[in-house]
Order: C-alpha cells, then structure tokens, then sequence
C-alpha cells in the first residue's frame, strides 16, 4: 500500500508541483531512508501507525548517523511534504511530522565573485574561436540575468527580445518574468548566434529552438554548462572552484553592493520570498567588512 501511496505522491510533485528530476530524487531518497529505518527498527510497521514516538526515534536515529542538520532539515520537510499529501488524501488521519520543529541553523553565506574576479573569467572568454565565442555568450547571459541553470538550458530564441533587451525566463514552479540584461550581453549573443549557433546548427542539420548549444549544435545541458565554466576558470588567471548557482549569487550582490532595492533583486532573481533574498544583505555587509579591515590603515 506504501508504495502505491509514494507513487502517487511522486507524480503529484512531477505534474502539479512541476518539480526539477533532482528534486524528485531527493524526496524519494528521503522517503527511503525513512523506510529503510522502519523495516530495520520496528518490522513492517505501516505509515498508518506512525507515532509521535517513532518520530522522536528516527530523529534520534538521523543524529546517531550524524547527518548533518540541513540534511535532517531536509529529510523531516520531505516527510512532512509526505503525510501532508496523504492526510489530504484520506490516506492517514494525522501527518506526526508537523510538529517537529528544528532548531535553526545559520544560514552559509553563499560564494560570489568580486568584479575584478569576474573580469578575469570575461578575459579568458576573449577571442574568435567558435566556442570561446559561445562560453562568452553564455557567461554574459549567466551575469547579465543571475539565471538559474535550468532556466539557462531551458533558454529559446522567442524568450529573447533583443528591442528591449529583456530575457523570458521560466522558474521554479512555472513562475516565469522578465529580466533586462545589458549592451555587453546582447553584443556578445549576436556575435555567437553569427559566429557560433547559426554556422553549427547549419552543419550538423540541427533544428531546434534553444540559445545555447554544444560544438554539434544539440541544446547545452547542466552538466555542459559547468564543464565550460570550469574551463573558463582554468584558462584564467583565478585560483578557484566555480559552480553555475556562483554567478547568480555574484549578480545578486554585485547589484545589492551597488544600492539595489531589495524588492527589486527579489523580482530579477525569482524569489518567492524576500526572506530568501535577504542573505545578500548580510553578504554585502560581510564584503564591506572585509573590505574595511583591509584596506583602512587604523583598521
């Protein structure tokens, strides 16, 4: 009965929630974890019988593996995400999970690139090579917009509207908005789609709509995306380890460093929450500090 009830919750996420397939796999992770617990602890004890005390065991079961506090976090919100959807269904009578409240953690504060930094990662994208043109463009696109991975990958040619410079891009949820992005980026994508996209797409006889394609002209994937990054650093002349999530960080702050209205990075980054965004507010403080006591002769 368990794993009819999962599975319909799974295709709940899929279709009404419209979940990312990594988000997916880590509530079923989750899940069987909880169930694997189950059958080692107690027999074939029912997701009906659950009780306050099984609850206060698994809690005490996560801790004694060490797993860390966001992992708990996450693993408790996944189950109470579960019985939620089942108490509505009918399924069970009460969801043990709503009670459980975590003690909060300190948020980290999320990586970013200082401007001198990222001049270094456009300085290695220079020159006429068709895919240095290409990791170019994308970069630009990745700053200009502070867009996620999947709404870069996810990126069509109607998204863009050149006229105004504004960007379609499609979030978390189906929430789509509009970002503006800048004469640097839109210089750099009409280079690449005469350069770069246009002539692949010719060659290979590829017929698609998306932005930003691999050297045979196929849409870029995720993993794509990071290995150019990657490669970018690596012909720069930075030290460092790059995720794609460290330039849409460094787009928030950049804009927050310079005055930015918080509401207004809420909108360009796609939060549904200001809560959320208010981490920036603490990164820029934490910029300025480092700032101060370096440069500041008294500091």
């Amino acid at each position: 009965m368990e794993e009819i009830w999962i599975k319909e919750f799974k295709q709940y996420l899929a279709i009404e929630r419209q979940y990312s397939d990594e988000t997916l796999k880590a509530y079923s992770e989750d899940i069987q974890i909880f169930s694997d617990f189950l059958k080692e602890s107690g027999g074939e004890t029912s997701f009906k019988q659950i009780k306050r005390l099984d609850v206060h065991a698994y809690m005490n079961f996560l801790y004694d593996k060490q797993y860390q506090t966001t992992s708990i976090a996450r693993m408790i919100s996944s189950l109470r995400s579960l019985y939620h959807f089942l108490e509505k269904n009918g399924y069970v009578t009460s969801n043990p999970f709503s009670y459980v409240q975590l003690k909060r953690h300190p948020r980290a504060l999320p990586r970013f690139f200082y401007e001198k930094e990222m001049q270094a990662l456009f300085d290695a994208v220079q020159g006429d090579d068709p895919m240095i043109i290409r990791d170019s463009a994308l970069l630009e696109s990745l700053y200009a917009t502070g867009m996620r991975v999947s709404e870069c990958t996810g990126l069509t040619l109607d998204a863009l509207d050149s006229d105004v410079r504004t960007m379609l891009l499609h979030g978390k949820g189906s929430k789509d908005r509009y970002v503006p992005y800048g004469r640097y980026c839109q210089r750099a994508l009409n280079r690449y789609f005469n350069k770069t996209r246009t002539p692949l797409m010719e060659k290979y006889h590829k017929n698609h709509n998306y932005v930003f394609v691999n050297h045979y002209g196929d849409p870029l994937t995720a993993a794509g995306v990071t290995y150019i990054l990657k490669q970018i650093v690596k012909r720069s002349s930075l030290i460092t380890e790059i995720h794609p999530h460290e330039i849409r960080h460094t787009f928030a702050t950049h804009l927050m460093s310079n005055g930015a209205d918080l509401r207004a990075v809420q909108e360009l980054l796609g939060h549904s929450s200001l809560s959320t965004t208010q981490i920036y507010t603490h990164v820029t403080k934490e910029h300025l500090q480092n700032d101060y006591r370096k440069f500041f002769p008294r500091a």
